[in-house]
């Protein structure tokens, strides 16, 4: 009988855990940071996907870095923002597409809007921004600060060259 008892109570248990499961405790919720699990977050407008996002995510990939970019990580179904927060949080550094159609959108500014709280916090290097159709003057009007910081171009670059350079920030050996 007592065997019975014990089948059922763990078959209770496992029936609760299915239809109620208990949230596992964040990182954060125990004390430290999440763990890193992406080098690299990519930021970009989607009219600017086809052009710079698409590819330089492939060519991160092919660097050896692991990207979270929004057609490897989402899969039907998803929350955008708890899956776009999730790679944000879990990303050291975000590549960001700066272009005339980024400035327009909210969503991108959204994740840019992370990845400078991120920085602040951070006190170290994690907006990587990358200028693409874009000058100086237009970067500048958007956001001063972010005018700032040393940016890689499609104008001058190719985005096998903009990979490299990347790389070599994400993994300096």
């Amino acid at each position: 009988m007592r065997r019975l008892n014990d089948r059922a109570l763990m078959a209770e248990t496992q029936f609760r855990n299915l239809t109620h499961p208990q949230p596992m405790p964040s990182a954060s919720l125990v004390g430290g940071p999440p763990a890193s699990s992406h080098d690299v977050f990519i930021s970009h407008a989607s009219e600017d996907k086809e052009n710079v996002a698409r590819p330089l995510a492939d060519l991160l990939t092919v660097e050896g870095l692991n990207v979270w970019y929004d057609e490897f990580s989402l899969t039907v179904g998803d929350s955008l923002r708890r899956s776009i927060d999730r790679g944000l949080a879990s990303s050291r550094f975000g590549v960001v597409v700066l272009s005339p159609d980024f400035f327009r959108k909210e969503w991108p500014q959204a994740e840019l809007d992370g990845l400078v709280a991120k920085q602040r916090a951070t006190g170290g290097k994690v907006v990587l921004p990358i200028w693409h159709r874009v000058t100086k003057d237009e970067v500048l009007a958007f956001s001063p600060t972010l005018a700032d910081l040393k940016a890689l171009s499609t104008s001058v670059m190719t985005l096998v060259e903009i990979a490299t350079e990347i790389s070599a920030v994400v993994r300096p050996n």
